[in-house]
């Protein structure tokens, strides 16, 4: 099977290419090679031979966002180029084009007991990157449609896993350092999905006979509350977790008052994913459990400590 893959470079892409390797002649598109990802760039060259292509290559989040229009630049990038490449795929006579979106599609929180389906109509993304996401996959569904060029959507939630940045970095270093949080008596309940699974159920559906246009969510399969996954991972570094027990409501209106509304969310409310039509369709199970994902993650963080 030929495969052409975008946003190699990146923390899921870096996991993925070696991983296609071992089974398929894989092709990257490299910034090197065609430049940045916009609407205009000619991928001809990468798609002659392609049977499939998995697109990962994406704007993510940004901290201090630089932009006049954050929503227009993430559309650009999202949207517009994410067609660009997939119509030139099309044309080309690619068979599978993977499209790796977001759970941000569905929303940014869920109710108790009442997580995100792939039966979901009723989207709430709230911000530029998950509304950016949410117009490519109707977009790509359009041309499905049109073209009969076959196209899957996984949606997972926070990724995590070796070489992993940003919040789940951060929460290792304050771990690892044994700072005290005030994160005792957090009980909520979110999904995550380890890098290992996701590379899985991304080359699951390379050739899946039931993946063609259908969107899959994607978790570990284990939900966890924060106070949970930082007892668990301080146990994967060899820490103690020193958590002080402080009341869920008293930080939650701590947060809001000094205008962390958004944290808030993040550390004290729900994000759940159904994967039963995951697994039901594609006779898929995550291959690696949290404790396992856990401890690699850990592992891999203690091991770069060493090398800094």
């Amino acid at each position: 099977m030929n495969i052409t893959l975008t946003g190699a470079t990146g923390f899921v892409g870096s996991a993925l290419l070696p991983a296609l390797n071992q089974y398929h002649q894989t092709r990257a598109i490299t910034r090197a090679e065609f430049g940045d990802f916009i609407p205009t760039t000619d991928y001809s060259a990468a798609l002659t031979h392609a049977d499939v292509i998995i697109h990962l290559a994406a704007r993510a989040h940004v901290l201090k966002e630089q932009s006049a229009d954050p929503l227009a630049t993430f559309r650009e990038t999202n949207t517009a180029a994410t067609l660009n490449l997939a119509q030139q795929a099309a044309t080309a006579g690619v068979r599978r084009f993977i499209y790796l979106s977001s759970i941000k599609v569905n929303g940014e929180h869920t109710q108790p007991g009442q997580p995100f389906t792939a039966d979901d109509q009723d989207y709430i993304p709230t911000d530029p990157y998950g509304i950016s996401k949410q117009e490519a996959e109707q977009a790509l569904r359009s041309l499905a449609t049109g073209t009969g060029m076959e196209v899957v959507i996984i949606r997972p939630p926070l990724v995590y896993g070796s070489g992993v940045k940003g919040n789940f970095l951060s929460m290792m270093h304050w771990l690892h350092k044994g700072i005290p949080l005030p994160l005792g008596r957090i009980h909520n309940a979110r999904s995550l999905i380890a890098l290992p699974n996701l590379i899985d159920l991304i080359t699951t559906c390379i050739d899946h006979p039931a993946a063609a246009n259908q969107t899959f969510l994607v978790s570990d399969g284990e939900d966890l509350s924060t106070t949970e996954l930082l007892q668990r991972l301080s146990q994967a570094l060899g820490k103690p977790a020193r958590l002080l027990p402080v009341p869920q409501s008293l930080l939650e209106t701590s947060l809001k008052l000094i205008g962390k509304g958004d944290i808030a969310q993040r550390l004290c409310g729900n994000l759940q994913v159904d994967i039963s039509h995951t697994r039901n369709t594609l006779g898929w199970t995550p291959p690696i459990s949290v404790e396992a994902a856990l401890r690699q993650t850990a592992q891999a963080y203690l091991q770069s400590l060493k090398h800094a």
